[in-house]
């Protein structure tokens, strides 16, 4: 229980309670985001102090292990951001970004295993045995549902806009079209009185605008969930309709190359990451 309450704190300090603002800017933002796993992490740890020990021995179970993580998510974050910073301003190379974000997230999980061995003499493998029938088993299994939901979409959001870049200027114009339709009526000039000079401009300007996005990262969010569900179930031949059910919305767009090669990478990678989610969900509930 200790290692999923402490993995869930920090997911939703990084992921649910960090704004897109925060992440910009994150060294001005930072003790507002160390606030935050303040917060998160101190009311998991209150969980796991008054269940398992009873609210004994505070500075073992609470302060300590409160500390030790506050303090090295501090190290971890402003390491990365020195890390960051030596990516030259206006480069597209996102997947060494996409390096430093696992690599920050793999760090911290790490020090989330070691406060458990450390101070709660916690066999973190055996926690992923769900299967043994205990007196909490069942909130071992709504908090990891909780976990794979987290990474199934914000953070697997995040990994997948790192793989496929932002979306090229030249590609936006597949994604919505605003057609202005103007009529000018010209004055009738003394020279001509009898003639009537009037016509009509189409103009059609391409846009992308923020409804559209967050459109396509819901529907970005429930097929991952869907071919996580399909994967833990075994029904590994229906995430083909997913992918069908995607190329028909996009048909006439796949027409061009540069957009069917960016589609096809972002539905891939989205493809892939619901897959190994929905086997871990398979061997660890099923």
């Amino acid at each position: 229980m200790t290692v999923l309450l402490l993995l869930l704190g920090h997911l939703i300090a990084d992921f649910w309670l960090q704004s897109d603002k925060m992440v910009t800017n994150k060294l001005k933002n930072l003790p507002k985001h160390l606030f935050h796993h303040m917060l998160t992490t101190g009311i998991a740890l209150v969980v796991v102090w008054g269940y398992q020990y009873e609210f004994q021995h505070i500075m073992t179970y609470f302060i300590l292990p409160f500390a030790f993580i506050i303090i090295s998510h501090f190290l971890i974050d402003l390491l990365k951001i020195k890390l960051v910073d030596t990516i030259p301003r206006g480069s597209t190379d996102n997947l060494q970004r996409l390096g430093y974000f696992l690599l920050d997230q793999l760090i911290h999980v790490v020090m989330i295993c070691l406060v458990s061995i450390f101070f709660f003499n916690t066999k973190v493998l055996y926690l992923l045995d769900f299967n043994k029938t205990n007196d909490v088993s069942w909130f071992h299994s709504i908090v990891f549902i909780i976990i794979i939901y987290i990474l199934a979409t914000s953070v697997s959001g995040h990994i997948i806009k790192f793989i496929i870049g932002s979306l090229p200027s030249k590609l936006t114009n597949f994604e919505g079209e605003l057609t202005v339709k103007n009529q000018l009526n010209a004055v009738k000039t003394k020279s001509l009185p009898q003639t009537e000079n009037s016509f009509t401009e189409e103009y059609h300007y391409f846009s992308y605008s923020s409804p559209l996005r967050s459109r396509g990262k819901l529907i970005g969010y429930v097929e991952r969930l869907l071919v996580i569900i399909l994967t833990a179930i075994g029904a590994y031949q229906s995430i083909a309709f997913i992918i069908a059910a995607k190329s028909i919305a996009r048909f006439k767009q796949l027409d061009d190359r540069n957009w069917a090669e960016y589609f096809l990478l972002g539905t891939l990678s989205s493809i892939l990451i619901g897959l190994v989610l929905g086997l871990i969900v398979q061997v660890v509930l099923m």
